[in-house]
């Protein structure tokens, strides 16, 4: 890792649903447009990110794209229903002036039908010049026919690239280098599961010869995490199976799945700090999930285990959504936001105390950057209830959570302060009340 990666702490957040832009055909998406400069409402919530705490801004794609900025057709150029160039380089300069970094979101392993490399094979077949960047089936096609190409997951819209191919690897080299030079300093690998992992080791020593201090993170939802960065050279993947352990555990009130999942979380150390997240575009919103009272729970393990963690925007004031399997079941998790963050006084009780709980816990986090190498025990384990010490040679950071609708009496683990939350201290143990955590420390 590059050491600004060892205290980064994203705010992420999907672009085209963030500015209201049109995602579908019927409401004005589908085509290159006219340009509307709507990236400029990100600017004006920077500083509602650096008041949270937060060094970092990831952003969902912002590339040409035909709907929902997953199906590129133009890696070299803002998406119109976004902006320009320009609108870009303001956003990195806005983030730059109040000490953000900036990620973008690199879809690679496919690209839209309507991408200019595979409309010439729609034109040309296979003799067209990016014929090779593409698997497909020419048996029997005939000039005007579908060309039957492999596509990503089912989604007939999105081709899928054949990372076999030099073409393909210097199109990536290109595009990640380009927005590098332009202010960027990280990037997302979309699907990088569905991606032969020596590509991604083809490409990125290539990239970082020309930017050493740049950080990759690829997306994957399972699999031999450890095995696959060691194979790709990515510097971390997204910790999927810390999510669910977080979900499951907390909404089920099975605490024993949490600690299953951090007995991996932890083997995962020795090769690599995981991208940790309770929230993302693609998930169910935390407080649909848990509801608002139990958010602050999963954001106190989150943002005291190992790992480089990141926030959805939105989830810090308790906003709701539910991911559906249907056509635009995305669009909950993806809300239009207002011009500027609401403030305090606007919020319910709840969100409020949401709201607070980000606050205190991203300042502990940023009081202890050792956190994110460091290994987490289970001290105290029970369905409802539970104790988890993250600790180093630097320091120790206790967790006590209660699930129950009842006060609990919880090992303190040596702890000495109450650092976030509400407990009080007594006797070497911990007093929660009904439904309450408490961060400790020292």
């Amino acid at each position: 890792m590059t050491s600004w990666t060892e205290h980064v702490m994203w705010w992420h957040l999907y672009p085209l649903g963030f500015t209201g832009a049109p995602v579908r055909p019927a409401d004005g998406a589908g085509g290159a447009g006219d340009v509307v400069h709507r990236l400029g409402r990100v600017g004006a919530w920077l500083d509602h990110v650096v008041e949270l705490g937060l060094n970092g801004l990831a952003l969902g794609p912002v590339f040409a794209s035909s709907t929902h900025g997953y199906d590129t057709v133009d890696h070299f150029r803002v998406d119109p229903r976004l902006g320009d160039e320009g609108d870009f380089e303001r956003l990195v300069a806005a983030a730059r002036a109040r000490g953000l970094r900036v990620q973008l979101d690199g879809v690679f392993n496919h690209v839209g039908r309507a991408h200019p490399a595979f409309r010439a094979l729609e034109e040309h077949g296979p003799a067209a010049p990016t014929a090779g960047m593409f698997r497909v089936d020419w048996e029997g096609w005939r000039p005007g026919e579908p060309v039957r190409a492999q596509v990503f997951e089912g989604h007939e819209q999105l081709v899928a690239l054949d990372h076999s191919s030099p073409a393909v690897e210097d199109l990536v080299v290109r595009v990640m280098t380009h927005w590098l030079e332009r202010g960027a300093d990280a990037w997302r690998l979309d699907a990088a599961y569905a991606v032969d992992p020596g590509f991604w080791a083809r490409v990125l020593p290539q990239v970082r010869r020309a930017h050493p201090g740049a950080w990759f993170t690829g997306e994957v939802i399972h699999g031999d995490a450890a095995g696959i960065v060691r194979a790709s050279t990515v510097d971390s993947l997204t910790q999927y199976e810390l999510w669910q352990g977080l979900w499951h555990g907390i909404a089920d009130g099975n605490l024993f799945e949490l600690a299953h999942a951090l007995r991996r979380h932890d083997a995962l150390l020795a090769t690599f700090a995981p991208s940790t997240f309770v929230g993302n575009h693609d998930v169910t919103r935390i407080a649909s999930a848990l509801g608002a009272d139990l958010v602050p729970h999963a954001l106190a393990v989150l943002l005291t285990v190992a790992g480089v963690p990141s926030v959805y925007a939105g989830d810090e004031f308790a906003w709701t959504g539910v991911k559906e399997q249907r056509a635009g079941g995305d669009d909950a998790v993806r809300p239009e936001f207002p011009a500027h963050p609401p403030a305090e006084a606007e919020l319910d009780a709840g969100a409020r105390e949401v709201l607070r709980a980000h606050r205190s816990l991203i300042a502990l986090r940023r009081r202890h950057p050792w956190l994110v190498r460091a290994h987490t025990d289970v001290v105290h384990l029970e369905n409802r209830r539970a104790v988890l010490r993250t600790a180093t040679g630097a320091g120790a950071v206790v967790v006590a959570l209660n699930l129950e609708h009842s006060p609990a009496d919880l090992p303190a683990a040596g702890a000495g302060a109450l650092a976030c939350g509400a407990g009080r201290l007594a006797g070497g143990r911990v007093h929660l009340g009904p439904r309450g955590w408490a961060v400790l420390e020292g």
